[in-house]
């Protein structure tokens, strides 16, 4: 018996995605200005099974061990474990995955009571993909969701500082972030997690932005995960971890991010 092609096009979408998981990520790249020159950074884009339903954007920033130009790397963790983790895969999400190079970093490293001044090459690449996903497509933007681990925990907590309103919930992982920055995200649904035997990233780095925010204000979760090392993002996306409080999260208010450029959203 012959089967219509609109079968035999599902069969083949669905072999394909038994086959390599890796083929649900739309490859894409997005351009740039870099001291007056363009620079082009690769990314990745999980669509929900039903694009015509408007589905929250999860904007996952990588760690520097996945840096690099072959735009697969940073599919490691979070990214990968959205199409067979339970507790993930039954969301209904865009989720948003930029390749960081490997001579940058999402945001610097060291706490700074300095302001804040520009964003890193590499994180303007993160914010123009959110522009281009949300032109593209049917998302949620009352439900955009932001997290990162280690470098990407650093470019978390920069980019929530930079535009606080723009998201749902943020999920810093054993990363650290401003102090000055603390009274810009007293409003933003925030939950860290650490580990306390953290020797890559100190413990310190995450408690004190929690301290900061708390201090301005805010209510911030904070997770310190004991006798945890740099690997806490294990936790922070695992059964009891932030995922289920994550997605419960929705921006009452939430900006008129200008779907002809977000990046210029009033905050």
């Amino acid at each position: 018996m012959l089967l219509p092609t609109f079968f035999i096009s599902l069969l083949t979408t669905a072999l394909s995605t038994m086959i390599d998981p890796l083929s649900r990520y739309e490859s894409h790249t997005i351009t740039v200005e870099v001291e007056n020159a363009n620079r082009t950074y690769p990314y990745r884009l999980l669509k929900p099974t039903e694009p015509d339903k408007s589905a929250p954007l999860v904007v996952f920033l990588h760690g520097a061990g996945e840096r690099g130009d072959d735009n697969l790397a940073q599919l490691t963790y979070l990214p990968m474990w959205a199409l067979s983790a339970g507790h993930l895969q039954d969301k209904a999400c865009y989720l948003l995955a930029v390749q960081c190079p490997a001579d940058e970093q999402w945001a610097p490293y060291e706490v700074s009571k300095e302001p804040l001044g520009d964003a890193s090459p590499s994180l303007q690449a993160v914010i123009a993909a959110m522009q281009q996903v949300i032109n593209r497509e049917n998302v949620d933007l009352s439900r955009i969701y932001l997290t990162g681990l280690s470098m990407g925990g650093y470019g978390s907590w920069d980019l929530a500082a930079r535009h606080p309103r723009w998201f749902a919930a943020v999920v810093p992982i054993c990363g650290g972030g401003r102090l000055e920055t603390a009274s810009q995200l007293v409003d933003v649904p925030i939950w860290a997690f650490h580990g306390t035997n953290d020797t890559v990233v100190q413990e310190a780095e995450s408690r004190m932005m929690i301290e900061a925010i708390r201090a301005a204000g805010g209510r911030p979760a904070y997770s310190p995960l004991p006798d945890v090392g740099h690997g806490s993002w294990h936790f922070a996306y695992g059964p009891r971890g932030a995922i289920e409080w994550m997605f419960g999260q929705e921006n009452p208010t939430p900006p008129a991010l200008n779907k002809a450029d977000p990046g210029h959203a009033a905050d």
